[in-house]
């Protein structure tokens, strides 16, 4: 039934106006977009945004929403390189009040029990943990969740890293912070160790990671159906 509604969500694309954009960090970019009051998403979803204001090919992208439902926004942060894909100078280019649209949302990366669940982020796929963390922190919901994340970033940038703490700060969920594969690899066989047979576990970042660390997994052992993924794909 979820897989019906969310092809029904898509072809219903939503007008969203372009609020403001600004630079999280060298080559990343957060856009902000005022919602369609009838959009509503679960945190850790994703929309399919549509380029209007200029033609282009390929004009429609995928994007994790990295704002809560609870936000009244549309929060998008992607990388932006020197030298940007003809989507991404479309971005760039907006101005307020101009309009995009946005087809879904779509996606079942968020939890949908109590189980103990770790979030593994690499990189710009922190995203989709920033919303399902600032959903929970308003929820209130997250004390018997046992909820870990387990943030790598190679680059030590770190994204949305003071709002991250403040939330961990103010909650049970516990992040920590990392460099290398190595770290991250100990700290899953941590959580591995107390959880192996009744927690879950949600993977997000470049696709190569993605399929890195849902392997390490595997192998632990860990059954398929406890493991959720969100590859992301440059373009």
């Amino acid at each position: 039934m979820s897989f019906i509604k969310d092809m029904i969500s898509v072809f219903k694309k939503k007008e969203l106006m372009f609020r403001e954009s600004y630079k999280e960090a060298d080559e990343v970019y957060t856009f902000l977009f005022e919602i369609d009051k009838s959009l509503t998403w679960n945190a850790g979803q994703y929309g399919l945004l549509s380029i209007t204001h200029k033609s282009i090919k390929n004009g429609t992208k995928p994007f994790s929403i990295a704002s809560a439902p609870s936000e009244n926004v549309v929060r998008i942060t992607t990388r932006i390189s020197g030298e940007p894909s003809e989507f991404k100078q479309a971005l760039l280019e907006l101005k307020p009040g101009m309009s995009i649209k946005m087809g879904g949302p779509v996606g079942a990366f968020y939890p949908t029990d109590s189980r103990p669940s770790l979030f593994i982020a690499g990189g710009i796929g922190i995203t989709p943990f920033r919303s399902i963390l600032k959903q929970l922190e308003v929820e209130g919901s997250n004390e018997q969740k046992g909820i870990q994340l387990l943030y790598m970033d190679s680059n030590n940038t770190h994204l949305y890293k003071d709002e991250l703490d403040r939330i961990a700060t103010n909650t049970s969920i516990r992040i920590t912070y990392m460099e290398s594969k190595d770290e991250l690899q100990q700290e899953i066989d941590k959580f591995i160790a107390k959880h192996k047979d009744n927690g879950n576990y949600f993977i997000a970042g470049p696709k190569s990671m993605v399929d890195d660390v849902t392997n390490y997994v595997k192998n632990q052992n860990i059954p398929k159906r406890n493991i959720k993924k969100d590859a992301f794909f440059g373009y």
